[in-house]
């Protein structure tokens, strides 16, 4: 039984709202993926990205300040600058570089080692995994490594370079969020990192000389104002959501759901072709990471 069920068990643990932000986070983030790759029609990787986030964090930010929620203090927003370049700027922008050259499905079934990565840095700070949750840790890596030999990376080592340094960045500004680096309460720190992540990964596009294709195709623009609306705003305010109200198992779920959804996704939509090797290396790496759920739901029983 995965960490997921075991939550789903117990009574009165699924209301209406953990439901419907719990279909925003596995539906609509797995769906991201294969936007960003129909985004990039026209708007170059960190230009996309930059663009992003800065329109939804602006609107983020000034929904909060109209509600009468106070701003960041300057520690806050320096936190943010911080987390927002590691998190948005390394891993987000990152991804993007990386679907120029590989299948979403790929891409997103690399991603989905990161909560085994985010294990293996709590180790720093003397927080060591169960028995479960350090074998979880083993097959996804091994997992990870059987996806690099397959096809799509083995015929793009930028891209597997890029989709490395986007997970391990990712992880990085994780780990340090809770750590060190702590954001402002809510919504408003999401809005403040989103802001940051935004400014450089726009500093980013002009430093790389990146020119996006104006007027846009129509499919790239509506890819972009998806990414916006339901992947910035929508799917991660839910996931918000599911922290402060759900098991912190439920509310990873969606790691070892977005592979699937987007691998589907990538061949059903966009063509995409994924060996039966690779769908191999996917399932390792996602019964890797339910393992080490299954472990972390334990220990907190």
């Amino acid at each position: 039984m995965s960490a997921a069920s075991t939550i789903l068990a117990r009574p009165g643990s699924l209301t209406p709202l953990i439901t419907l932000c719990l279909a925003a986070t596995w539906l609509v983030w797995g769906s991201t993926y294969l936007a960003i790759k129909y985004a990039l029609i026209s708007f170059p990787p960190f230009f996309q990205m930059g663009t992003r986030f800065l329109v939804a964090g602006l609107a983020l930010l000034a929904w909060m300040r109209w509600r009468g929620r106070p701003l960041p203090s300057a520690r806050q927003w320096l936190n943010a600058a911080g987390v927002g370049g590691l998190m948005l700027g390394g891993g987000m922008g990152g991804t993007a570089y990386a679907e120029q050259s590989v299948g979403s499905g790929l891409v997103v079934a690399f991603i989905a080692v990161v909560p085994l990565m985010i294990a293996a840095l709590n180790l720093l700070w003397r927080v060591y995994p169960s028995r479960f949750e350090l074998a979880g840790i083993a097959v996804g890596l091994g997992g990870v490594l059987m996806l690099t030999q397959g096809a799509g990376f083995q015929a793009s080592p930028v891209g597997l370079i890029a989709i490395a340094t986007a997970c391990i960045t990712w992880s990085i500004g994780s780990v340090l969020s809770q750590r060190s680096l702590p954001l402002a309460p809510g919504a408003m720190g999401f809005a403040s990192e989103m802001v940051c992540g935004g400014l450089l990964l726009l500093a980013l596009s002009l430093a790389a000389g990146e020119t996006p294709i104006w007027p846009p195709e129509p499919l790239a623009a509506g890819a972009w104002a998806y990414l916006v609306v339901f992947g910035s705003l929508v799917a991660f305010n839910a996931y918000m959501v599911l922290l402060s109200q759900a098991p912190a198992a439920l509310a990873s779920s969606y790691t070892f759901v977005n592979p699937v959804i987007a691998m589907l996704l990538g061949v059903a939509v966009a063509g995409e072709h994924i060996t039966g090797f690779e769908w191999s290396a996917a399932g390792v790496v996602l019964g890797g990471v339910v393992l080490m759920l299954w472990g972390a739901a334990r220990r907190a029983r």
